[in-house]
């Protein structure tokens, strides 16, 4: 009877959310449905990973929507209020998902803390999810806020300067952007957990290195997705529209990267490298 309740509230919380993104604008239908799926399966595997989706997504779409008009004329996928469909959700969630319900099913849907003494195998779980979302939260923040930089982005492989929008460009302002949205993953993660694990004294005081940890995961996560961005995403200089562009044209000069990857294909993998990193790092760590 508990395990059904938690299921339809994790179901209620995950249906006023994607209505709430429909009108928003943040979520286009096959979004809003993609959305729902994923937190209402990490709500259901526990409240502090549905908190963790809840916090990259608004924070994100907050970030999406703050001076869109300046970010209209420079990204060539913009869409008013951000219109994340399916593929998007689930690049920036599918993964932290799996995880999720890996640690839900191992401690029979119990709350744990990080103490690899304890049990290995959930921490290492438990970093990987943080890393994941983490990531996801940092690459967000970076492009969201980076794009407003007063000096001009270089490309992380050659330090040359490029045009903004190009795939692999980086700033001062968008790296501290990533590393303070992974911190804020990294916040989100300690005081949820101090209200829903039942560990107490040292171990629940070490549950704040999440936060420090956040903050790698969303630094190193940004320098990933911006080095996959620079040599497997394609950009160009559209001659004709005068903006970069993320497919091969006739009009279209090259700027750098090949077309291997979709941005959703590079947030995928950028976030899955993280957060195996952070797994690792979480095992040496608690």
């Amino acid at each position: 009877m508990e395990a059904m309740l938690k299921i339809v509230l994790a179901m209620l919380v995950a249906a006023l959310v994607a209505a709430r993104g429909l009108v928003k604008k943040s979520l286009s239908p096959s979004g809003a449905v993609a959305g729902f799926v994923v937190l209402s399966l990490s709500m259901a595997s526990g409240i502090r990973f549905g908190a963790l989706v809840l916090a990259f997504y608004l924070s994100s779409s907050f970030l999406t929507k703050y001076k869109s008009d300046e970010k209209r004329g420079v990204d060539d996928d913009f869409k008013e209020g951000g219109q994340r469909d399916w593929l998007q959700v689930l690049a920036n969630s599918a993964g932290g998902t799996l995880l999720s319900l890996a640690v839900a099913y191992y401690t029979g849907w119990e709350d744990k803390c990080m103490d690899s003494k304890g049990d290995a195998l959930v921490t290492g779980l438990l970093g990987g999810i943080l890393g994941y979302y983490a990531c996801c939260a940092g690459d967000t923040w970076s492009s969201e806020v980076g794009v407003l930089s007063k000096s001009q982005p270089r490309l992380i492989t050659t330090m040359q300067v490029v045009p903004r929008g190009t795939n692999g460009g980086v700033t001062l302002l968008g790296t501290a952007a990533a590393a303070v949205g992974g911190a804020f993953i990294g916040l989100v993660y300690v005081l949820t957990g101090m209200l829903t694990t039942p560990c107490r004294g040292s171990t629940m005081l070490r549950q704040w290195e999440a936060l420090p940890l956040g903050c790698l995961a969303g630094f190193i996560g940004s320098l990933m997705d911006s080095l996959l961005g620079a040599t497997v995403q394609f950009s160009g200089m559209c001659k004709v529209r005068k903006k970069v562009v993320g497919k091969p044209g006739p009009t279209v000069k090259r700027i750098t990267g090949e077309d291997f990857l979709s941005n959703n294909g590079v947030n995928f993998a950028s976030a899955l490298l993280t957060s195996l990193v952070t797994a690792a790092i979480s095992l040496l760590v608690f």
